[in-house]
């Protein structure tokens, strides 16, 4: 099969609407924008949440709180999840992110101390809680903060 043989599935495409082409096309005349008014003008782009002069949504509602655009985004990953790794491994920022447990590090990885841990683990990361660390030490492991 050559890209010359390959055609559109019948049905899946249509032909253009043929727009303000005389008054038997049925689009004729006003080319179905009806008849004077805002939307009937050319160049008549309205912006996202403009609602014709009335007070916008995103302005009615009222403003809460406060987000500080400096602070670091920590990806968290609890204990338990490290279990799938097999005895004596070495796990770091790369090797979360190669198995699918993480999918970008952001500003580093913290591991939490949810779920359980029999293996014996080398973990380098970030941050680590006070109670996961304890618990990687106690199955064996060391926690490396890097």
């Amino acid at each position: 099969m050559k890209l010359h043989d390959l055609s559109a599935v019948p049905g899946s495409t249509r032909d253009a609407k043929r727009i303000g082409r005389g008054h038997g096309s049925g689009q004729g005349k006003t080319a179905g924008k009806g008849h004077k008014g805002q939307k009937a003008r050319a160049g008549r782009g309205m912006r996202p949440g403009f609602e014709g002069g009335q007070m916008p949504l995103q302005r009615r509602i009222p403003k809460r709180g406060f987000n500080n655009i400096f602070a670091n985004k920590i990806v968290t990953v609890n204990v338990g999840t490290l279990e799938v790794f097999e005895n004596g491994a070495v796990v770091d920022t790369k090797v979360l992110m190669d198995s699918g447990i993480v999918k970008k590090s952001c500003d580093g990885i913290k591991i939490l101390s949810n779920g359980t841990l029999t293996k014996s683990l080398t973990v380098k990361v970030a941050a680590f809680s006070e109670a996961a660390k304890q618990k990687i030490e106690a199955a064996g492991g060391k926690a490396e903060v890097i």
